[in-house]
């Protein structure tokens, strides 16, 4: 799996899961010449680079990632992680699906954290 954090995910949670799976495939919209663009055309890049998009951003990601979808463009999937979460539990979440999915999996869909 390949994923894309978004500018406004924590740094601090993309550190907690690259210490713990220091070889995951990520970078962030800032490493790639995205930063401030608009949230279709990081989903464009996201789909078209295969990559599972880690957000904040419940407000307006989840529009645009569904008129993808509506579409009938690829979107290769969300991870909206929720004001709600803790550091502890959005890193620990992450690597669970990390370790539990598989690829493709999310594929036009959006996984909102934390499970619980």
């Amino acid at each position: 799996m390949k994923f894309l954090a978004d500018e406004n995910l924590d740094n601090n949670i993309l550190r907690g899961i690259l210490r713990r799976k220091p070889d995951l495939d990520i970078v962030r919209v800032q490493d790639v010449g995205l930063f401030g663009k608009d949230d279709p055309t990081v989903l464009a890049w996201a789909a078209q680079e295969n990559r599972i998009l880690l957000t904040h951003d419940v407000a307006t990601i989840t529009r645009y990632a569904y008129e993808r979808i509506a579409r009938n463009l690829r979107m290769p999937g969300v991870i909206e992680i929720t004001a709600s979460s803790s550091l502890g539990e959005a890193i620990e979440d992450i690597l669970l699906f990390i370790e539990c999915g598989i690829d493709g999996e999310l594929e036009g869909q959006i996984l909102y954290l934390p499970f619980k």
